[in-house]
């Protein structure tokens, strides 16, 4: 089950109440970013609130989209109360159609939103993949971080999604961005247990070595959060590191 962070958009109403969050709870993720950012919902929607376009993205309607846009070209990169432009909307609501269209009309691809999150932030916090890869293949930036520090790829760590976070950095994403818990998507990977993720982060040569703001490293933080497997990974990392090292010599 994929679409979990985030509050599935209304049609009017009231916003839903929280989710489930893959089944996890704060441990392991201590701290500012720990107790807010990743238990962030996706965008509640009120339509009362909302123009046209944003209407329109949202719901995914792309006749609806193409018909406001030829109309009144102006609104395209229009921000709502909340700062969010239709970009947003879409790729929250997972609708790659119109991310389409809105990219195909040149829309500004890294406008902030109030919380400092980009269209592909959204995109990838709420994995929707399409929208992503949609966003990185026109150029999006995969290094802008949000009010906690977060970059899209701490949240595809987070949301556990190797193949979100492959194509980030086969586009130039910054595997060792530091979020303001002072940790890289591999200190977050570990903080959360997430193997699948750890072994991923190793793989691309991710820094073994990094340290939190209270001086842990992966290592450290494995042996706090209990767990052999990431214990063992890391190991073996450190281990095939210091061969090569000896090797060079």
């Amino acid at each position: 089950m994929r679409k979990i962070f985030c509050f599935g958009a209304d049609k009017g109403g009231p916003p839903s109440g929280p989710s489930s969050h893959h089944g996890q709870t704060r441990e392991g993720l201590e701290g500012e970013a720990g107790d807010s950012a990743f238990l962030q919902p996706r965008y509640h929607i009120w339509k009362k609130d909302l123009s046209q376009i944003h209407q329109a993205a949202s719901a995914g309607d792309v006749a609806k989209v193409e018909q406001i846009l030829l109309l009144k070209k102006k609104v395209l990169d229009a921000r709502d109360r909340k700062k969010r432009t239709a970009l947003h909307l879409a790729c929250a609501s997972g609708h790659p159609e119109v991310v389409t269209v809105l990219v195909d009309r040149k829309c500004k691809l890294n406008v902030p939103d109030s919380e400092k999150r980009t269209a592909l932030i959204k995109a990838v916090q709420c994995l929707e993949e399409e929208c992503a890869t949609i966003l990185l293949e026109h150029g999006a930036d995969p290094n802008h971080s949000d009010v906690y520090g977060n970059t899209a790829l701490h949240y595809a760590v987070y949301g556990d999604t190797p193949s979100i976070a492959a194509k980030l950095l086969s586009h130039g994403a910054n595997k060792e961005a530091i979020n303001k818990d002072h940790l890289t998507p591999l200190l977050l990977a570990v903080s959360g247990t997430k193997e699948e993720m750890v072994e991923f982060l190793i793989q691309k040569n991710a820094d073994i070595n990094a340290v939190d703001k209270m001086n842990r490293t992966a290592l450290m933080l494995a042996e706090h959060h209990n767990s052999p497997s990431i214990l063992h990974l890391l190991e073996e990392a450190f281990t095939t590191k210091f061969q090569n090292i000896k090797k060079k010599r």
